[in-house]
């Protein structure tokens, strides 16, 4: 009976970074691990996080998630966190170091794409990107256009 309801809510969202797939071209993801105050797991049970301009940044071979907003817990006291502060990801050194290089070399950048909870330990799908060029978004949204276009006349004719 236990596992029934571990399973149901595996991978649960609790937000999700939208515009990230918008503004770069995504290559690559991975699944890092958090490092939270007890304030900021209570309000991302309550879904109140903000990934909209984070990204992820390599420091001594650590990689920590910054910008990313957490809001303080409403029922918290003076010792709630701070919303914008720098939370250190949970990774493997060896794929860090080659984070690190493909992001030195290449000129990619990591963005957090959503939170989840996988087994009741929040988590983050990390992307390793590449940004947009101006006419790349225009491009994908004329496409996008076409295409919802495209279905809409199918179901016009089907009906």
């Amino acid at each position: 009976m236990g596992q029934l309801a571990t399973k149901s809510s595996e991978g649960r969202s609790i937000t999700e970074n939208r515009k990230a797939r918008h503004d770069y071209h995504i290559e690559d993801t991975y699944e890092a691990g958090l490092v939270l105050t007890g304030t900021e797991v209570k309000s991302l049970r309550a879904g109140k996080a903000n990934l909209r301009d984070a990204h992820a940044e390599i420091r001594g071979g650590e990689i920590y998630m910054v910008a990313a907003h957490i809001s303080p817990y409403d029922q918290g006291n003076r010792f709630n966190h701070d919303p914008l502060r720098p939370r250190k990801l949970l990774m493997h050194r060896r794929e860090i170091g080659r984070l690190r290089a493909q992001v030195a070399e290449k000129g990619y950048t990591l963005v957090p794409l959503r939170l989840y909870w996988h087994n009741g330990r929040a988590k983050v799908e990390l992307a390793l990107a590449r940004g947009k060029r101006q006419y790349d978004k225009r491009e994908a949204m004329a496409k996008r256009d076409t295409e919802r276009e495209m279905a809409r006349e199918m179901r016009q004719r089907r009906e």
